[in-house]
């Protein structure tokens, strides 16, 4: 089943969501690498333009996501959920998807300091609207990094609810998001 029901998610929505955290883990491990590159190391041009068009289509990604979620009933929630813990999974999710977007938003801005556009791959480009504003790239660059560990560490305590719930409370919920509803028994 490729769309949503109350009971469980479809394939889109599964596929988007291990896409999306894939890449931000490796966005997260590529710029921890860049970090340490020298200015004479092969990677020290290539690393970033790859870190910059990677998060530009995950940038995309997100937003299709989100339209996708949008244009999909969301499945209930498990009848065994503590009113807390829905709470608690539901400003979780708003920040799941607000962190990211937020951390591309500023890795564009340091990106477009200086008013050059954003080049994806050599396949377009995304053009400079806000730049030239002072210590622009510098201010950028502290919100991005801070706001790239807040978010691989709400994705870990996210991953470990959904293992609480598989493991210690044996619910669906992971299931949930590893295979279509159809393919649950």
């Amino acid at each position: 089943m490729l769309r949503n029901t109350s009971t469980g998610y479809g394939w889109i929505s599964i596929l988007l969501h291990w896409l999306v955290a894939l890449v931000i883990i490796g966005l997260f491990a590529l710029g921890l690498w860049m970090t340490d590159l020298t200015y004479y190391d092969p990677w020290y041009r290539e690393a970033p333009a790859i870190h910059k068009s990677v998060g530009i289509l995950l940038f995309l990604a997100i937003v299709l996501r989100l339209a996708w979620r949008w244009c999909n009933p969301r499945p209930v929630p498990l009848s065994n959920h503590k009113p807390w813990e829905r709470q608690l999974a539901h400003w979780t999710h708003v920040l799941l998807y607000a962190l990211p977007l937020l951390v591309m938003v500023s890795g564009y801005l340091i990106s477009t300091a200086e008013g050059r556009p954003v080049e994806v791959f050599g396949w377009f480009s995304v053009p400079a609207t806000f730049s030239g504003y002072e210590q622009q790239e510098d201010i950028a660059g502290e919100i991005h990094e801070i706001l790239a560990f807040i978010l691989i560490g709400l994705a870990s305590v996210h991953a470990l609810a959904a293992l609480k719930h598989h493991y210690i409370d044996r619910d669906r919920t992971l299931r949930r998001m590893l295979r279509s509803r159809n393919d649950m028994t």
